[in-house]
């Protein structure tokens, strides 16, 4: 789609689009032009699920609903040639096999704050209709239980909301009672009957066990509850929330610049991994084109930490199942990779170290030599991995064909990354949508064919492979140039320049003190993150911050999939397949 402003209506030929606008009629509302690089359909609230049906039933179809949230419009002064909203619900659909995606949204009024549940057509709606009541308070009718997510159940009000608070200062001070904390454990208690589930069968009761939220038997703060018949698993409720912080809140109140240091901790073992897609989002707004240079030094890093990403999965994972030398070889070779990141960013895990419009700085001298070093000894430790682990009898009886699902399923729940490339389905954004000039580089993308624990393993091994394949190219041809693309809105001038010429001063001054003010419009940008796909959808209003920001995350709907997968399953399976999945809480709950 080109660039346009929002008060532009840019037609999309596509025969789909076609005969989905014939189909909807005087239904469709408007056709948004956006910078998300997709069709924008603003739709009744009575055509929305037939709308859905319809690009979930055509042929090659849209079988993955990637994310589901909203936006409060309230205070939106730019919404020239909108429809009038006081609340606006997105759906975000994605085709794996035309490989494009599509926007719908539907416009609802304070005072009527209702959609009908598309859980029957995407059943991965549950948690994002439960998230879209948690923080905005709409409501989805027919929606098995709309129930806190998030925040805890006696929680009052409606974060997200343009107007709930966005700082502890602006609350009362917090005080706990004795009466109020016994109500508080109260409302933690698990009730079977509230999630439909039977106390016994056949006169025999069931065992209703916790299994978390401490985080060493849950890889975070994450709460399972299981029904069990002896050990086998009749049923089980995630329960998430533990973790939540409220990043995309945090958003609203930090300028363009500084809100980049809050997506490192996002998922907090990816690192850098998380500023791309949030300064690329940021760069479509701001038109932004960034030099070679600074796209091969964001790969090289983003690349890094995949590798010290997935050995952190694969220790832990291997150490869930029972053998405990691992993790200690695994960990030591996260400290190689951290010892790179650390000279050239200065920083290990959170080096915020991406900017709008390049890099914090330019490479230090001797990069080259202390990448190389890693490079070359990393391949042998690989093989040692995969000869002493993967290979070993004990773990492939625990993990083949255990928690098993196929790419149908998979799109279904909205998995992506590693863990839906081992169901075989070939589809990596660094392939298939190239971004940060990854059509450049010569590298193959991993697949598996069972789609069980032991292929979600031994896939990350083979994308650590291919990310050294990556980086030493990177060594190899990184292009000269600048760091950072001189461009006035985003980009601090030069120190020389700036000292010199007074106007160049004065946007010095206002950049650091103010933020850019970036033009009303909307991007998304979508990237191969280390544990799926992760995606920034930004809305500007004209301001020195964001209005909105979206943050979808891989591991949400990777949890959400959990019960579908275990029931029947047996509890050391269960401890497997959470092993194999690689989440951590923040990338979570956000």
């Amino acid at each position: 789609m080109s660039v346009a402003t929002p008060t532009e209506r840019v037609v999309d030929t596509d025969p789909l689009l076609e005969a989905l606008r014939e189909r909807l009629g005087a239904s469709l509302v408007v056709e948004q032009a956006t910078l998300t690089g997709m069709p924008v359909l603003w739709v009744t609230r009575d055509s929305l699920l037939d709308a859905l049906r319809f690009l979930r039933d055509v042929s090659d179809p849209f079988s993955m609903l990637f994310d589901l949230s909203a936006i409060d419009e309230r205070l939106r002064s730019k919404r020239q040639g909108l429809p009038a909203s006081d609340f606006t619900v997105f759906y975000h659909l994605l085709s794996i096999d035309r490989n494009r995606d599509v926007m719908l949204k539907v416009a609802l009024g304070e005072s009527d704050l209702t959609l009908p549940s598309c859980v029957s057509v995407f059943p991965v709606a549950n948690w994002y209709e439960r998230e879209v009541w948690d923080m905005f308070g709409i409501e989805f009718s027919g929606h098995p239980r709309l129930a806190r997510i998030l925040m805890p159940p006696t929680w009052t009000g409606h974060p997200l909301r343009k107007d709930y608070p966005a700082r502890a200062t602006e609350f009362d001070p917090y005080t706990l009672t004795v009466e109020g904390q016994e109500t508080e454990q109260r409302a933690l208690q698990f009730d079977p009957k509230d999630w439909g589930m039977e106390r016994e069968r056949d006169g025999a009761e069931f065992m209703f066990l916790n299994l978390g939220p401490n985080h060493p038997s849950a890889h975070g703060a994450f709460r399972i509850v299981l029904q069990l018949d002896g050990e086998e698993i009749v049923d089980c409720v995630p329960d998430i929330g533990y973790h939540h912080r409220g990043a995309e809140k945090m958003a609203e109140r930090q300028s363009w610049h500084s809100f980049i240091p809050y997506t490192d901790r996002v998922d907090y073992t990816g690192g850098v991994m998380n500023n791309l897609p949030y300064v690329l989002a940021v760069e479509k707004l701001a038109g932004i084109t960034v030099p070679a240079r600074v796209d091969t030094i964001r790969v090289m890093l983003a690349e890094l930490f995949r590798i010290s990403s997935h050995l952190l999965f694969l220790g832990t994972y291997l150490q869930d199942l029972g053998a405990m030398t691992p993790v200690f070889f695994t960990f030591s070779d996260r400290q190689r990779a951290y010892k790179v990141i650390e000279g050239i960013t200065g920083f290990r895990m959170h080096p915020a170290w991406y900017r709008i419009g390049g890099v914090m700085q330019d490479l230090p001298r001797g990069w080259e030599g202390l990448m190389q070093e890693f490079l070359d000894w990393m391949p042998k430790r690989l093989r040692e991995y995969e000869r002493a682990m993967m290979d070993n009898h004990i773990v492939r009886e625990r993990t083949r064909h255990i928690a098993a699902y196929n790419t149908r399923e998979a799109l279904d729940w909205g998995v992506t990354g590693p863990n839906l490339r081992a169901t075989g389905c070939d589809f990596d954004l660094r392939k298939k949508r190239p971004y940060s000039g990854y059509e450049n580089f010569d590298f193959d993308i991993p697949l598996g064919t069972n789609g069980d624990v032991f292929d979600r393993g031994q896939v990350r091994i083979e994308e650590m492979r291919q990310s050294l394949r990556i980086i030493q190219q990177c060594v190899d041809h990184m292009p000269v140039g600048d760091y950072k693309a001189d461009h006035p809105l985003t980009t601090p001038p030069p120190r020389e320049r700036m000292l010199q010429h007074i106007e160049t001063l004065i946007t010095h001054f206002l950049q650091v003190s103010w933020g850019p003010v970036l033009k009303p419009n909307e991007s998304l940008q979508m990237i191969e993150a280390t544990k799926g796909i992760n995606s920034y959808y930004l809305t500007s209003d004209g301001s020195t911050t964001s209005y909105r920001t979206r943050i979808r995350t891989p591991s949400f709907p990777h949890l959400q999939q959990i019960p579908m997968l275990m029931k029947g399953g047996f509890v050391p399976d269960l401890i497997a397949h959470l092993g194999s999945i690689d989440f951590v809480m923040a990338d979570v709950d956000r």
